[in-house]
């Protein structure tokens, strides 16, 4: 693993990465819908889970037979309903519905860098953290599948694809992060790069400063 992210990855230094943020350039912003699509305000949450082993991130395979995204890889959330108020609370109320994950089970962290989709959505991805033991009940209509990828599986970036496929007579190209059985692509592969940079962004500063220096956030 070459990344200076992987030295420790455990809860305390997940807290200390959201707790003194840096500057990051994000690997990806999105896509660009048409012109005549207003974009639509929408959350995700990414859920570290606090497992023995290590940090693991919670993902969803979505159904088969939903209108958008069907069968792929995603977080859960969606879009923000107008008595939300906050991208936490939308990333939260979602994650509840699909999921079945209480809301007071997550300590929020922060936010990543917002991603726009190509179906019009402006989504911010909302971090928490997830402490063991916790029930799930996911929704079966939305949600085909949960499992956990081990934070360590992103922090080594020989696991980050670029690749490219043709659409309408149209080259495109999107990100993946494959892991076992699962293929991880598209916006899920995206934001998961952008917290990628994030991370090792903050790594590499707590390299460079000294451990008697006091921490100065840019």
């Amino acid at each position: 693993m070459n990344s200076p992210a992987a030295a420790r990855p455990d809860a305390d230094w997940l807290r200390g990465r959201f707790e003194r943020p840096l500057p990051y350039v994000p690997v990806a912003t999105g896509d660009m819908p048409s012109v005549s699509m207003g974009l639509r305000p929408a959350a995700v949450l990414v859920p570290f889970v606090d497992r023995p082993e290590g940090l693991q991130i919670l993902l969803t395979r979505r159904t088969a037979h939903l209108h958008d995204h069907a069968g792929q890889i995603s977080f859960p959330g969606g879009r923000e309903e107008p008595d939300d108020g906050s991208s936490e609370t939308t990333a939260l109320r979602e994650t509840e519905e699909e999921i079945g994950l209480a809301r007071e089970r997550v300590q929020l962290l922060g936010r990543l860098s917002e991603y726009i989709t190509v179906t019009g959505y402006r989504v911010t991805p909302v971090v928490g953290l997830v402490t063991p033991p916790f029930d799930l009940a996911p929704d079966e209509f939305e949600v085909a599948e949960i499992f956990e990828v081990p934070l360590a599986v992103l922090l080594d970036p020989d696991n980050h694809q670029r690749n490219t496929f043709v659409t309408r007579g149209m080259r495109r190209r999107y990100h993946a992060i494959p892991h076992g059985r699962h293929y991880i692509w598209g916006a899920t592969a995206a934001m998961l790069l952008n917290l990628y940079s994030f991370l090792t962004v903050q790594a590499t500063a707590d390299e460079r400063t000294p451990r008697s220096a006091p921490f100065s956030s840019a």
